[in-house]
């Protein structure tokens, strides 16, 4: 009976028992606030959770009070795409995220620009991004200007790969064989030597690789290859006596297997283990991604091909233009592109 009656009274209350319930409702809303914007603890994604994406969103709530329920939505649906993009690129921690995944994510942005989608989206798309780092990180170390790379050639290297120089990479590599994390080391050379993506080092076949290196003085890049063109387009790569001895070390890291893919993982979980242990020892290099290491390929086998050095070391084009083209078409097969227009953004502008 006593609670049938306060069933009725709560159901037909007075005034001042809406008034305790409209309170009560306040009070559950502002502690469901509270508790969806803290940080969970822990070290991935800076303490905001284990998601990239997820964590991502909680840290706009937290910095947005809580409101603004439409502009954390639209930034959040944009980050959506960027986790999407990073997952690809084997990121997936925010920690991960340099200056460097942010400018191939801008160039990325850039190139669909170009295919249909606005200036002004692809500008949104990188500030969102921006807003989304600085919740996170609480700070703006990553901030980048969506104006310097959409809507214009933004995409032109214009500072040398740090890769070139190995002896800066040197120490390095000498620091993740010191802590058994031989065959991360290997897919580095493999990239910095042949100029491979990270994929394509880590499923290359190592005895044919070393067979063909040893016999014909170049490797065929089969596996891995963006597209799936490897297998219908022939990709040989020069191999230079650093190049051999990448494949004898890439070899005996391997322990035996085909391929540098350990038994334990599946290829997205190796992918992102090698981008997160060359990343975070690569920070004193500032800039020294993998992708910087097949730039510095490029920069070498340009400056082989044309005997004059790349136009982002000598700061402007100094082999003829007949030259330059012809070096850069070399180049677009050995890389993997189909366009000599993306070499802008390994060996600089052609102009």
């Amino acid at each position: 009976m006593a609670f049938a009656v306060c069933r009725n009274h709560t159901a037909t209350g007075g005034p001042s028992g809406l008034k305790l319930n409209s309170l009560r409702g306040s009070l559950w809303l502002h502690f469901e606030r509270e508790m969806d914007v803290r940080k969970v603890g822990g070290g991935r994604n800076f303490g905001w959770g284990k998601q990239m994406e997820w964590a991502g969103k909680q840290a706009l709530r937290a910095a947005f009070g809580g409101g603004h329920y439409g502009t954390v939505a639209s930034h959040a649906a944009r980050w959506r795409k960027f986790c999407e993009w990073s997952r690809e690129q084997g990121v997936r921690d925010a920690r991960d995220v340099s200056r460097s995944e942010l400018a191939q994510f801008a160039e990325h942005l850039s190139q669909q620009a170009g295919k249909g989608i606005s200036n002004g989206y692809a500008k949104n798309q990188l500030t969102s991004v921006n807003v989304v780092l600085e919740s996170l990180r609480g700070d703006r170390a990553l901030w980048v200007r969506p104006s310097d790379y959409i809507g214009q050639r933004s995409s032109v290297r214009t500072d040398a790969p740090v890769g070139l120089d190995r002896d800066r990479v040197q120490p390095v590599i000498e620091r993740l064989v010191a802590q058994g994390k031989d065959r991360v080391v290997a897919v580095v050379l493999l990239c910095r030597e042949f100029g491979l993506r990270r994929k394509e080092a880590s499923l290359l076949d190592l005895r044919l690789a070393s067979h063909q290196a040893g016999q014909l003085g170049q490797i065929n890049v089969v596996a891995g290859t963006k597209g799936g063109r490897g297998r219908s387009v022939n990709r040989w790569v020069p191999a230079t006596d650093a190049g051999r001895a990448a494949i004898q070390f890439a070899e005996r890291a391997a322990e035996g297997n085909a391929n540098l893919v350990p038994a334990g993982r599946n290829l997205a979980q190796w992918l992102t283990y090698v981008s997160k242990h060359w990343s975070r020892s690569a920070k004193p290099l500032n800039g020294g991604s993998l992708r910087d290491l097949r730039a510095a390929y490029a920069c070498d086998r340009y400056t082989l091909l044309t005997k004059a050095p790349a136009p982002v070391i000598a700061g402007q084009r100094i082999a003829n233009t007949a030259v330059d083209q012809a070096a850069r078409q070399v180049l677009a097969q050995e890389l993997g592109h189909r366009r000599t227009t993306v070499l802008v953004s390994y060996i600089g502008s052609s102009r």
